[in-house]
């Protein structure tokens, strides 16, 4: 199974849907640790995302996740729009003129995202950001190249729950978190939570 472009955009409909409605979820994820603007950022982030998408006539499936980056960046401002437009467009270039989406692609995106967000912020796995649930999904990806892409993406978003889940564990390393030391552990990262979201929107779009 792969998607064409146009799947692609319909995935990623999907994918902006699950996250306006986890928006008060993601929105408690964030107040455990910093402000509680994350989920209203993330919303507004999508439903832009929208817009351009319903939209969009795609011939490239660069061209989806490119527009979905940018759409982020330019709406939602502040650290998560360049994290988020960040994890999309640099993804997105990753697969150049791709006219389909596969499993050979997986690692191909998750790891120029990492990477990515990587070199934007200057963080690392374990520092309880978004890349405790990339950085595992990417490593995932390498593996599950030769699966059908619904199991692919359902090892994927499994690694990075796993990822998510461990961040409760660790201490934060930026952001407002940074300024609770042992206090924040318990607690996921949002943009961990985010990921999470994406990526199970994504699975339940493959697998239906």
């Amino acid at each position: 199974m792969e998607l064409k472009p146009n799947q692609v955009r319909l995935m990623m409909l999907k994918v902006a849907d699950a996250i306006i409605e986890a928006e008060p979820m993601l929105s408690q994820a964030d107040r455990d640790l910093g402000d509680g603007d994350h989920g209203l950022g993330m919303k507004r982030g999508m439903e832009a995302v929208k817009v351009q998408l319903e939209k969009l006539e795609p011939t490239t499936v660069e061209q989806v996740f490119v527009t979905t980056g940018t759409a982020m960046m330019t709406s939602m401002g502040g650290a998560s729009g360049a994290i988020f437009g960040t994890l999309f467009r640099a993804g997105g270039k990753a697969l150049s003129a791709a006219g389909r989406f596969d499993p050979p692609d997986l690692p191909l995106f998750f790891e120029a995202a990492a990477e990515g967000i990587m070199k934007r912020g200057g963080a690392k796995p374990g520092d309880k950001t978004i890349l405790d649930a990339l950085v595992p999904a990417a490593e995932k990806a390498k593996e599950v190249t030769n699966l059908p892409l619904p199991e692919a993406l359902a090892a994927i978003a499994a690694a990075a729950e796993a990822g998510k889940e461990a961040s409760k564990a660790m201490i934060a390393q930026f952001g407002r978190a940074k300024t609770l030391g042992e206090a924040c552990v318990g607690f996921p990262d949002a943009g961990a939570c985010s990921v999470v979201v994406m990526l199970n929107a994504m699975r339940d779009f493959v697998q239906s």
